[in-house]
């Protein structure tokens, strides 16, 4: 194949002047691909890995396409649906770097930004509109944005939005487009769902096709360390010493929930690292805020969810770290993607627990490479059990086998419901008394009587989690990983045990002169006046 020039392939002279004072000389193979194909109006599907220009291979040719023509009120031209508010960012950006010779008008309706200013733009007409499917029906809802007019439409990353469950949105919104209109479609993967999808809204499009779907880029070397102990303040322990010995320049590391994010954050910044954080629950301006500032080289690490692993372009990363393996292994192309962009080497390092050994061979599979691990491998053994328990929310346990027991067994977890047994302490729960018993036993405050159906119920067994308190087992700080001083004791036996035998009484009723008083007798004094005797007549 013919190497190409940005000068074969159609554009505009004003467009080919952008790009050469961004300083890009030659294209990438999607992008020598499918820019020719979109020029002519002609619908579109690429199927490319992450990393490989897929965001210019739309842009440049719908910004030749706008050149001529103009916008009118609440009816924009173009559309572009990205999965992220990040994603709908940095198209954004391209735009605005490749039509600076253009008097293009855009704008970009996400979340976390005021209505107000989006609907001013909307009002004076766009060419470019740029939005998140949410957004934008919320907008149409209200009637701000009308979409009859659309001649571009642009769905990117759309295993994405399968992913986030934007697929009916996706739908709504292209029946609400006209039928003459021309469809740029890119996705990494095609699962069923995107292929039902492309044969409903596309007409005869060119696939292009330029990688094998969930295909790793090359220059990415890939590396995995096991974690004997699954804990999280070990594998954070295990972490900063990769960070301090492994000629870091910058990365992203990802753990699969936000809760956990924050942890990492705070756990890496009371250790001395420079570092950021990125996840969902953060409003949008700092969400922006942080990546701008990772970009500048302001922060050398960034935790981070899973929305700052799609489309994101953050170049020259030179290593990515999973410090929790992804439950998807598409995820984790998409993930590691994140390095190793335009031709530049980059790093991937995955921490794996006991319980992620079975997502290695997910992985393994659908890179179609052997793992590679540094430090001593797993067993045999441990291999062997991977899978066989399940994950709670709590943390991670470690794998059958012979490994030794995590001291502090997360909830959720069989391995802690089976192994641990009910305390010396817990009795079983007795009958209730009977009606000629001597009295029912006192309960302490907020409790209730045993219900009649609960009165054969079996002992109670102990939280794992309580049970690791009682046995005084070492605890880990969740943000300064150091040990944790035990909780303070409960209340003394023996005063609990008094408090227990002293029932809580009413106060008794006023009396007088020893006998309870009657109705009459508590009744106000106003109302005690007895009443004036009624006059008979033919009497005194």
């Amino acid at each position: 194949m013919e190497t190409k020039t940005f000068a074969d392939l159609g554009l505009s002279p004003k467009v080919q002047a952008a790009i050469a004072a961004a300083g890009y000389v030659a294209p990438t193979p999607i992008q020598a691909a499918a820019i020719p194909v979109a020029v002519t109006g002609r619908d579109v599907l690429g199927i490319a890995q992450t990393g490989t220009g897929k965001t210019a291979s739309f842009t440049l040719p719908m910004i030749t396409r706008l050149e001529t023509g103009r916008a009118r009120a609440r009816m924009p031209r173009s559309l572009i649906l990205a999965p992220t508010r990040e994603l709908a960012a940095q198209v954004a950006q391209s735009f605005e770097k490749y039509g600076v010779n253009h008097k293009l008008s855009l704008a970009l309706l996400i979340g976390g930004v005021s209505m107000d200013d989006q609907v001013k733009k909307l009002d004076r007409g766009v060419d470019v509109l740029i939005a998140t499917p949410g957004r934008l029906l919320d907008h149409f809802g209200r009637g701000r944005v009308m979409l009859m007019g659309v001649e571009i439409l642009v769905i990117d990353e759309a295993d994405r939005m399968l992913d986030m469950g934007f697929i009916p949105d996706i739908e709504k919104i292209c029946k609400l487009l006209p039928p003459r209109r021309q469809t740029l479609f890119f996705s990494a993967t095609m699962p069923p769902e995107i292929t039902r999808l492309v044969n409903q809204f596309l007409n005869n499009p060119e696939r292009i096709e330029v990688a094998k779907p969930a295909t790793t880029a090359k220059t990415i070397t890939q590396r995995f360390v096991y974690c004997q102990n699954g804990e999280d303040w070990a594998k954070r322990e295990v972490l900063r010493d990769m960070i301090r010995d492994g000629n870091v320049k910058n990365a992203i590391i990802f753990c699969n929930r936000k809760r956990d994010v924050a942890v990492l954050h705070k756990s890496l910044t009371k250790h001395g690292f420079n570092a950021g954080a990125l996840h969902g629950d953060m409003d949008q301006t700092s969400r922006m805020e942080t990546l701008d500032k990772f970009r500048n080289g302001e922060i050398m690490l960034l935790a981070a969810s899973d929305v700052a692993a799609r489309g994101l372009d953050i170049p020259e990363v030179s290593h990515v770290f999973n410090f929790d393996l992804p439950w998807a292994a598409d995820d984790y192309v998409h993930r590691i993607g994140r390095t190793g962009r335009a031709g530049h080497e980059g790093h991937s390092i995955s921490l794996v627990s006991p319980d992620d050994l079975k997502f290695v061979k997910d992985i393994e599979k659908i890179t179609g490479e052997t793992a590679v691990w540094l430090g001593e491998p797993p067993s045999e053994e441990d291999i062997a059990g991977a899978g066989k328990r399940r994950r709670g929310r709590g943390g991670r346990g470690q794998a059958s086998g012979g490994r030794e027991k995590s001291a502090k067994p997360h909830r959720g977890s069989e391995h802690g419901r089976r192994e641990q047994k009910p305390a010396a302490d817990k009795q079983p729960r007795s009958h209730a008394p009977s009606r000629d018993s001597e009295a029912p036993r006192a309960h302490g405050r907020g409790e209730q009587p045993p219900s009649p159906s609960r009165q054969h119920a079996q002992p109670r067994r102990e939280h794992p989690q309580r049970s690791a308190h009682r046995n005084e087992q070492p605890t880990v700080d969740a943000w300064t990983d150091e040990p944790k001083a035990p909780r303070r004791a409960e209340r003394a036996p023996e005063k609990r045990q008094a408090a227990q035998e002293q029932p809580r009484s009413k106060a008794p009723p006023p009396q007088k002169g020893g006998e309870r008083l009657g109705f009459a007798e508590n009744m106000p004094a106003f109302m005690r006046k007895p009443a004036r005797p009624i006059k008979v007549p033919g009497r005194g």
